[in-house]
């Protein structure tokens, strides 16, 4: 028989629940507070008619920058980062979906790289060229697009450098996304493994594991990570190297993880819009310019942004097809035009050149 003087003895768990459930209770209800001020936010534009600007890229880095800056732990940076991007792109959606085209098939790093900027409350749009991309935001069928620009370890995508050259599409932000390859099927081990599907770039950036891992082991060459995705899931006795988002597309186990030969491999990529983004600070400025083929022209126009302080983070050339050994030469600056010395320096920088296109001024990748 109990004693009746007896108080038991709460679990010290308990209290620590009940704890986490009331600050549910509170965030799930400033979440939903959080979402009715961006539907207040959508019907003061829709008033003043301004259907076609309910996402503002500075606004949306500011923000991010800031819950980054003033996050006390002990929740990661990135983790910080991803959770209000995803919170921002569900409060956008319920509106509408921005709409967002990507370089397919569905699977893609390109894709992951439209859910890491806009989150995954997008109507994301596969199309299988970076020309299609281009086309598809030009003619408003989708309001942003993402293209791969450079890789650390192979360089530069020439496809998007020569579409900047024909089209009137500004850049509205950049992505940085570390490529992570991973083998996948539905073998249960590598032992059962008689054939691996990848990109030929995929293939090259992992021949080092490859070589160790599964000597003798066919390696199939196809058109992306996604495709070769999807034929393992169709093929018995096959893997695939692809992605995270291309394993669960297509439902396929990740037999091991991280397998390309160079850690820091990583891939930047732009994202295209119609229209201008404002400054917030942290800004980059992508330029498009010609010179006369003279000694010393070159320099004659960079010289203009070492005098103004300005720092430059990348310089390319392509061909300009106009003519024998004539060139474009593409730029990234730090700054953006409308900061009064980046400005200062476009203004001379206007006066020795043939030809200055500012590609768009946008705000640096927050995470």
């Amino acid at each position: 028989m109990r004693n009746p003087e007896i108080t038991p003895v709460e679990h010290p768990l308990a209290g620590i629940r009940r704890e986490i459930d009331a600050i549910d209770d509170q965030l799930l209800a400033l979440l939903n507070r959080r979402a009715a001020c961006a539907q207040q936010v959508a019907e003061i534009k829709t008033a003043a008619g301004e259907v076609e600007c309910f996402h503002r890229p500075e606004r949306e880095a500011e923000v991010l920058r800031r819950m980054a800056e003033r996050n006390p732990g002990p929740l990661g940076r990135d983790v910080v980062v991803r959770f209000f991007r995803e919170l921002m792109s569900e409060c956008l959606a319920l509106e509408k979906p921005l709409a967002v085209a990507f370089l397919g098939p569905e699977g893609t790093f390109t894709q992951q790289a439209a859910f890491k900027h806009f989150g995954h409350a997008i109507a994301a749009s596969p199309l299988p060229s970076i020309d299609e991309i281009f086309r598809s935001v030009e003619g408003g069928a989708c309001q942003y697009g993402v293209v791969p620009v450079e890789n650390s370890t192979e360089g530069v995508i020439t496809h998007t450098l020569d579409s900047f050259m024909r089209s009137g599409l500004l850049i509205t932000g950049e992505v940085s996304l570390r490529i992570h390859h991973n083998l996948m099927g539905q073998c249960e081990d590598l032992a059962g493994i008689r054939e691996v599907f990848s990109h030929q770039q995929s293939l090259a950036q992992c021949r080092g594991w490859l070589d160790r891992q599964l000597p003798g082991v066919r390696r199939t060459a196809v058109s992306s990570n996604a495709e070769a995705a999807r034929l393992a899931a169709e093929t018995p006795g096959c893997a695939a190297i692809a992605g995270e988002v291309a394993a669960e597309l297509y439902g396929l186990g990740i037999l091991a993880r991280n397998i390309e030969d160079e850690p820091d491999n990583t891939t930047r990529f732009l994202v295209i819009g119609r229209n201008p983004v404002n400054r917030t600070g942290q800004d980059k400025t992508s330029l498009l310019l010609t010179t006369r083929n003279d000694p010393g022209a070159l320099y004659g126009v960079l010289e203009p942004f070492a005098r103004h302080g300005i720092s430059m983070s990348k310089i390319e050339s392509r061909p300009s097809r106009r003519g024998a050994w004539d060139y474009v030469f593409f730029v990234d600056v730090e700054g953006h035009r409308d900061d009064p010395t980046l400005a200062g320096a476009l203004a001379e920088l206007e006066r020795k050149t043939t030809l200055l296109k500012i590609l768009g001024s946008y705000p640096k990748a927050v995470a």
